[in-house]
Order: C-alpha cells, then structure tokens, then sequence
C-alpha cells in the first residue's frame, strides 16, 4: 500500500516522481543537544544543515514523514523578493528597509540554486515566472512595478506584458496584462526536502521522523522538548513547524494561521499544447491567489483553492478542474491524475514571522505561499545567527506582525469571514 500523509489531504504528483524518500527512526531515549529543532521542513531542515556543518551538536524531530507539511506539497515556485512587492512594503518600511529585505530575498534565491547545485540535489529548476492581472484596474500597477524594480532596485529581469502579448505566454485571454520575471523559476519542492535531509544526515545533524513535540519548557536554563518516546534538553531550540505547530507554543499560535491550498495535476498537455509555451510559472493578483505551472513532463500543475478551516475538502479533482476550466476551456475533458492539499502558514501582512518566543527559543513560520526560498534561507540565517557569525535574521525579528485577533476560539471564525469576503472581492 502507498504512502498517504496522515495530515495532508491526497496523494501528490511530486511524491510519485521524487523517488525513493529515506526514513529516519523515532526518537528513543533522552538527549542532550546544544541546540533542538522541531520541523522537518525546508526551514529546519536547513537550520539543521548549516549548524552541523559548522560543528554545532544539532538534533531535529518531525512528528510526521520529512516533506509531509507544505515544504513538500506546495506550488514550487520560487518568486522574486519578500511575499509583497517592493514598492508596497516601501511604502510602509521605508527604502532602506525595503531594499534590504528585497537584497536578502535575492540572495535567498541565489542560495536555494547553489545549495542544490553543491549538494548534487536535482530540484527539476525551470526558469521563469509571470505574475497576471485578472482585473483591469491592475494593469497600471503592473507596468509601474516593473519600472520601479529596474530603476529603483537594479533588478532588470521584469518586463511588463498588455493583454494580447499576455494572452499568448500564457494560453488564456482571462487576463488583462502580467510582468515576466525572467531572473527566478520554480522548483520540485519534494526533491528539495529529500535533498536537504540527506545533507544534514550526512553533515552530522541527528534526524528523527514520527516523533511529536508534545511539550515545550524551561528547565535549569535549559530548553526541553518532551517526546513521546524521549525528552531532547538543549541550550536552545528552534520551532519551526509553522503552519503544523498547533498548540506547542501559544506567541507563534496566536500570529501563524494554517490555511489549506490545493494543487491538481493532470495529464502531459503535450509538446504543442498553447498553456504557458515559455515553461514559466504563473500566480494572479486574486486575494484568493491561482497559481499554476507546467512540470519538466508537460503537465498542468494548477493551484487555487483556499480554504480557512481545518477541514479537509471533498471532491478535490472536481473543484481543480472547475478553476482549470474557468482559464482553460479546452482542458474541460482532460484527466486530472492527481489531487492534493497542504496547510500553509499565513500571517496577518502575509509577511514572515520569526520572533523569540522563550527564553531560548525562536520560533519561525508564516511566509503566506512565499516560502520556498524564504524558509531555507530563514533555517541558513538562523544558523548564522547561533554560531555567531552575523545576525540578518533580525531584518525578519523586526517586521511587524501582529497577532490574529480574537483568541484561540475566535480567531479561525474571524479569519474565515474576512478571508471569505476577499475571495468574494476576487470575483467582483
């Protein structure tokens, strides 16, 4: 029998063309660390990575299978800069502000293509990334932008597109302008994070699958973590479970909100197919964002549907061909071969959340469907930052994030009505 994730719903196309995932034992027995992580996802996994390389006596717990959260069943795409655009968080941050965190951005990308490249970890990178206004009011933001990001910060790889040169990169006339980003591209995220854990084993960090955090204190100046097989006590300890962290730890819980997004994947469209000739990836200005792409093989892996509960949604395939169609009315009879679904964590800015939650303990997560790049470069920052070398993790410390209102019984029902109200918004 395959493989199912016990937290993730569907099985997804990625698991059945990564290959052979490695399995890591449980936790038995107590363990001394000098510093604990909890998440086996691109951010632990590469806090784990860089702190065994530097010498530093690292163990990290994942209470499921390494890839089985969003780090391995998401939309693979890389982007370019921080979740909003530059000129948008300007506004808010300043230049200096924005421009520094657009430059870490850049060399999160550049670091995500050459950590592959030297740990010899095929990740199936495709150039290329368009970014489509689905209303008509949006096309001036869209030729702005791409003026902004050459003058303002010497990035020249956006050109902006009208309607019918968009039309025919993308194979659709649903949309009204795009800018292409000919300077990032899009990734088999699965292949990363088995990439990435074989890397950390082999660089001395001590992996273990199947092993829930249940609890997380102070103790004698100590960290620890109680397991149900073992207790892990560390000078410090890194909480990087984002959107799967539940109740471990309430600061992270009140300002990281899991929400599911969904992804079908359908047959190869074949070599003359007109959707998205160019093999870039695709996302749209909705609130309630589509994005989409075609694999090295030629399939349509499109993904759109937001949900903002816990719930996990019936039908899958019938509701990912309804979206396909809506852009694509050709592929209405075409097979669709997988259907999946992933909880993602989302912070209120849709910015990255990552603070000291206890003394000791840093938690991060929340990069709102920008995480692909950000969370391996947070797990490399973090490290950096532990072994002394420098500390640009603070340029993310100090973003402001404010927690979800309403408490842990309010907070999901007020999500649901607003987040609903902007997917209504999409529509109008």
């Amino acid at each position: 029998m395959e493989y199912q994730s016990p937290i993730s719903p569907g099985r997804s196309w990625y698991e059945d063309t990564a290959g052979k995932r490695p399995e890591y034992p449980a936790l038995d027995g107590d363990r001394q660390a000098d510093v604990a992580i909890v998440g086996g996802g691109f951010t632990g996994l590469s806090a784990a990575v860089h702190l065994a390389k530097a010498g530093v006596d690292v163990v990290l717990i994942d209470a499921h299978r390494f890839g089985d959260g969003a780090s391995g069943r998401n939309g693979g795409q890389m982007g370019t800069g921080q979740r909003g655009w530059a000129e948008d968080i300007e506004a808010e941050y300043g230049f200096e502000r924005s421009k520094a965190l657009f430059d870490l951005a850049e060399e999160a990308k550049a670091h995500l293509l050459e950590f592959a490249d030297t740990n010899k970890i095929e990740i199936d990178y495709q150039p290329g990334q368009i970014s489509a206004a689905h209303k008509k009011r949006y096309v001036r933001d869209f030729r702005d932008h791409a003026d902004i990001m050459a003058e303002r910060y010497g990035y020249p790889h956006i050109t902006f597109l009208d309607r019918d040169e968009t039309a025919a990169a993308l194979g659709t006339d649903r949309y009204h302008a795009c800018v292409r980003d000919t300077g990032t591209g899009h990734i088999h995220p699965l292949k990363l994070v088995i990439g990435t854990a074989k890397a950390a084993n082999k660089a001395g960090a001590e992996l273990h699958e199947q092993t829930p955090a249940t609890a997380i204190r102070r103790a004698s100046g100590k960290v620890v973590i109680e397991t149900p097989n073992g207790t892990i006590t560390a000078d410090r300890a890194l909480l990087a479970t984002n959107a799967y962290g539940g109740d471990l730890e309430p600061v992270s819980a009140a300002h990281i909100m899991p929400i599911g997004s969904f992804i079908g994947a359908t047959v190869p469209l074949g070599k003359d197919s007109p959707v998205i000739p160019g093999g870039e990836s695709v996302d749209d200005s909705r609130f309630v964002v589509r994005y989409f792409r075609k694999s090295k093989d030629g399939r349509l892996l499109f993904g759109g549907r937001e949900i903002y509960s816990a719930a996990d949604p019936k039908g899958l395939r019938d509701q990912m061909r309804r979206q396909i169609v809506e852009l694509y009315p050709a592929l209405a009879d075409v097979e669709i071969t997988h259907a999946w679904g992933g909880y993602v964590g989302i912070t209120i800015p849709r910015k990255p959340f990552v603070r000291e939650v206890m003394p000791g303990v840093t938690a991060a997560g929340g990069y709102s469907g920008h995480g692909v790049m950000l969370s391996n470069f947070t797990g490399k920052l973090y490290a950096e930052t532990i072994t002394g070398n420098r500390d640009r993790l603070k340029l993310l410390q100090d973003l402001k994030i404010p927690a979800f209102p309403g408490g842990s019984l309010l907070r999901q029902p007020l999500l649901f009505l607003a987040l609903n109200w902007y997917a209504l918004r999409d529509r109008i």
